[in-house]
C-alpha cells in the first residue's frame, strides 16, 4: 500500500489509538485500488470479507427488496464501510457502490476481528464506532416517524447549506432521485414538498437551491439536535 495512503487509514479514529505493530498486521493483507463511477463494491447477503476505507470520491450505501431499491447512506472521505458486518462476521445488510471515481482501501475482515481481540486501543476505538452509528440510525428513525415528507426535506435542505458554507446558494449533493430515496418518499413526493417550501423561501432550479431566508425555514423546519446533530 503506498505510504500516503497508509497515513490517511492510521489518521482515522479507529485506528489511531491502536498499536503500531497492529496496524502493521491489519495493513499487511491489506490494498488500495481506484474504481470508476457506479461499480457495485459489496452486495447485500454476501459475506464481509473485507472492510473497507473510503479514502477518495464517494460511495452509495443502498439495499433492495421485492424489486424496490433504496439509498441509505452516503460515504464520504475518509470514513470506513461496513464495520458491523466485520466485527460480527455476518453477511452484508446492504450494497455499496461507487458515486463517481474513488479510491478504496480494503482490509481483511478476519485480520481486524483478529487483531480486535489482542488490542484494547483498537477494540474501544471499534465500541465508539459502533455506538455512533447506533446513534446515527436512531436518528434517521425519528426524522423518518415524526417529520412530514416535507419536513423531513426542509431540514435536511438546512444541513445542506451548513455542509456548503451558508451560503445562499448551494448545490444538491447529488440528483433529486435519490435524495427522495434517501429522505424516503417518492420523487413525486419529493417536487410537491419543494413546492410546498416555497413559501418558506426556498428556490429549487434542478439541483441548485436558494434559501434566501434561512430562519424563516428554521421556524417552520424546526430542527433538533437529536435528531440532526451528525456529530454526536
Amino acid at each position: 500500500m503506498p505510504e500516503r495512503e497508509y497515513q490517511e487509514i492510521r489518521q482515522l479514529h479507529l485506528f489511531e489509538a491502536m498499536a503500531e505493530d497492529n496496524f502493521a498486521t491489519l495493513m499487511r493483507g491489506a490494498f488500495v485500488q481506484t474504481f470508476p463511477p457506479m461499480v457495485e463494491l459489496i452486495t447485500e447477503g454476501d459475506p464481509s470479507d473485507f472492510l473497507h476505507v473510503v479514502l477518495s470520491g464517494s460511495v452509495d450505501l443502498f439495499a433492495t427488496w421485492n424489486d424496490r431499491e433504496t439509498s441509505m447512506v452516503t460515504v464520504r472521505p475518509v470514513s470506513t464501510f461496513i464495520l458491523a458486518a466485520t466485527v460480527l462476521d455476518a453477511p452484508y445488510l446492504m450494497s455499496a457502490r461507487t458515486l463517481e471515481k474513488s479510491r478504496i482501501a480494503l482490509i481483511p475482515s478476519r485480520e481486524v476481528r483478529a487483531v480486535f481481540d489482542v488490542d484494547i486501543g483498537f477494540a474501544r476505538a471499534i465500541v465508539a464506532e459502533l455506538a455512533q452509528c447506533y446513534r446515527s440510525v436512531i436518528k434517521v428513525q425519528k426524522d423518518l416517524k415524526l417529520r412530514t415528507s416535507t419536513e423531513r426535506l426542509a431540514n435536511y435542505l438546512l444541513r445542506a447549506q451548513a455542509r456548503a458554507g451558508q451560503g445562499e446558494d448551494f448545490d444538491l449533493d447529488f440528483e433529486k432521485r435519490r435524495l427522495a430515496s434517501v429522505l424516503g418518499m417518492t420523487p413525486e413526493h419529493l417536487s410537491r414538498a419543494f413546492r410546498g417550501l416555497q413559501s418558506h423561501g426556498v428556490v429549487a432550479q434542478g439541483s441548485r437551491i436558494r434559501i434566501a431566508d434561512r430562519a424563516k425555514l428554521e421556524r417552520y423546519a424546526r430542527p433538533s439536535a437529536l435528531i440532526d446533530d451528525t456529530t454526536s
